[in-house]
């Protein structure tokens, strides 16, 4: 059982949600569900008492025959069929009584509103800080009492920020031995071993074009030089070279860039 679960079983058993409704929302069984709610000190039904009716009083029996027939009323018509008990559950609304009247919307909020509206810069605020909506979701619950589902809340991220559609992209293909690409830049923080310092490095990275492997390499310091030997460096560990090697308009490779007539780096 991961953490997130275990958070969100104890989040739903704060707002009164019986074993039975945290069991088909979130697929933990009721039992499982029943010892976080017990651990965290939250008070919940315990199973096996779903649906059962209170015990039947007592029949008062009376022993005098006399006393008998004048307690029994007289009746004139046949006696008519008992009406159905009425049985009502707090398990949801998807168990309420169906002849009763839908559940109005709370004063103040129109009913088509999203519940997540009055907490629009509490949201907001927690995707800006790179939260998903399971997580603010649980945020609302602890610190704002906020008593909707964790669909609306998801609901109410993807209409904030809608997922973007993919982009078309070109595949390059080209034959085996044929081209590799290089690409260098910036790289991680790495802890330089003759100092003890986190250091910027370079990331020098060649790709083949047909099998698209790839060598990645770290260096501390850069120069026309240093680029020139990460390109050996690389070669020897892929065995070969290729016809063409293309290359990034990066200054210790081109020196002018263009399309059709770049100046290289004579080294």
């Amino acid at each position: 059982m991961s953490e997130e679960n275990k958070q969100q079983v104890i989040a739903l058993g704060r707002l009164g949600w019986s074993l039975r409704r945290i069991q088909r929302a979130t697929g933990v069984r009721r039992e499982t569900a029943a010892s976080y709610l017990k651990a965290a000190g939250i008070a919940f039904r315990p199973p096996g008492k779903w649906g059962r009716a209170p015990a039947k009083p007592a029949k008062e029996v009376i022993t005098d025959p006399e006393a008998a027939k004048a307690a029994e009323p007289i009746r004139s018509d046949p006696p008519s069929a008992k009406p159905a008990n009425e049985v009502i559950t707090d398990f949801g609304a998807e168990l309420a009584n169906p002849t009763s009247p839908p559940p109005t919307a709370p004063p103040g909020r129109s009913p088509s509103a999203s519940a997540c509206e009055s907490y629009r810069e509490t949201i907001e605020l927690g995707l800006s800080r790179g939260r998903n909506a399971m997580a603010i979701w649980q945020d609302l619950v602890d610190t704002c009492g906020f008593q909707a589902s964790y669909q609306s809340v998801q609901r109410f991220v993807h209409k904030l920020h809608p997922s973007p559609s993919p982009e078309a992209r070109v595949v390059i293909e080209t034959a085996a031995g044929e081209e590799c690409q290089v690409d260098y830049g910036d790289g991680p923080m790495v802890r330089n071993p003759a100092t003890g310092k986190y250091r910027r490095t370079r990331l020098f990275v060649m790709t083949l074009g047909y099998s698209r492997k790839s060598v990645r390499l770290l260096v501390f310091h850069s120069s026309s030089q240093i680029w020139a030997e990460l390109h050996e460096k690389a070669f020897r560990r892929l065995t070969g070279v290729t016809r063409v090697v293309v290359l990034d308009n990066l200054r210790e490779g081109v020196l002018a860039p263009d399309v059709y007539d770049p100046t290289l780096n004579p080294l």
